[in-house]
C-alpha cells in the first residue's frame, strides 16, 4: 500500500509538516511512503529576492513529483501553504495538469487529504483545505480530514493550527515560527489516519 506525500514549501514550514505526515503514515503496517515536491514556477531571481533559496536547500534532496506518479499511489496527502485563503500557485498549476488522470478515472477511489500553513492564526487555513477538497472530489478521491480523535485539536492552552479538515501550522508574519510539537503531532496523526484507511480499502 503506497502513500504519496506531495507538497510545496517555500521556507520549510510545509516541509517540516510533510516529514511528520510521512512519519505517521510509515507507522502503519504495510505502508510504503514517498515524499515529493511539486515543480517550482518562480524564477530563481525572484526566489532569491524573497529569501527562499537558502531555506529550500534543507529539502532540495526531495525529488520533484511527476503528475503520473499520482496514479501509482493508494493515498495522496497534499501539502500547500496558504495564499489569500487558497492553495499556492505552484500546487494549482500541478493539479491543473491532472486532466489525463481525470479522463482515465485514474484517481477514483484513492484516498486524498490536505495539510497547510498560514502566516497568521486566522490566515485562511480552513478555506485553503476546503477549497482544495473541491479538486479531490472532481478527481473522484475519498477525502479524509483530521478527526477530533486527535485530542490536540481541543487544546486552548496555546495557539495552534489544526482543524477537522486537516493539520496546519502558523508560520508567523515573517515566517519566524516553525511547526510546534502539537502541530507536528497533528500531522503524524493525519498521516497515520490516512494510511490506515487506505490499508483497509486496498484489502
Amino acid at each position: 500500500m503506497k502513500v504519496l506525500v506531495v507538497y510545496y514549501s517555500m521556507y520549510g514550514h510545509i516541509h517540516r509538516m510533510a516529514e511528520a505526515i510521512a512519519e505517521g503514515a510509515k507507522s502503519v503496517q504495510g505502508a510504503t511512503v514517498e515524499m515529493c515536491r511539486v515543480p517550482e514556477t518562480l524564477p530563481l531571481e525572484v526566489l532569491q529576492k524573497m529569501g527562499a533559496v537558502e531555506a529550500q536547500k534543507a529539502f532540495e534532496n526531495i525529488p520533484v513529483c511527476a503528475v503520473d506518479q499520482l496514479g501509482t499511489a493508494d493515498a495522496i496527502i497534499f501539502g500547500t501553504p496558504t495564499r489569500y485563503g487558497n492553495m499556492c500557485a505552484q500546487m494549482r498549476q500541478f493539479l491543473d495538469a491532472t486532466g489525463q488522470l481525470w479522463a482515465k478515472d485514474a484517481l477514483v477511489g484513492k484516498v486524498g487529504s490536505v495539510f497547510t500553513s498560514s502566516a497568521t492564526q486566522h490566515g485562511g487555513q480552513e478555506s485553503t483545505i476546503i477549497s482544495f477538497h473541491f479538486t479531490l472530489f472532481h478527481l473522484g478521491m475519498i477525502v479524509v480530514g483530521l478527526p477530533y480523535a486527535f485530542q490536540g485539536q481541543r487544546r486552548i492552552d496555546e495557539i495552534t493550527g489544526g482543524s477537522p479538515y486537516g493539520a496546519s501550522t502558523i508560520a508567523g508574519p515573517q515566517g519566524e515560527r516553525m511547526p510546534s510539537a502539537n502541530e507536528r503531532e497533528a500531522a503524524r496523526y493525519q498521516g497515520r489516519h490516512v494510511a490506515t484507511i487506505a490499508a483497509k480499502l486496498t484489502r
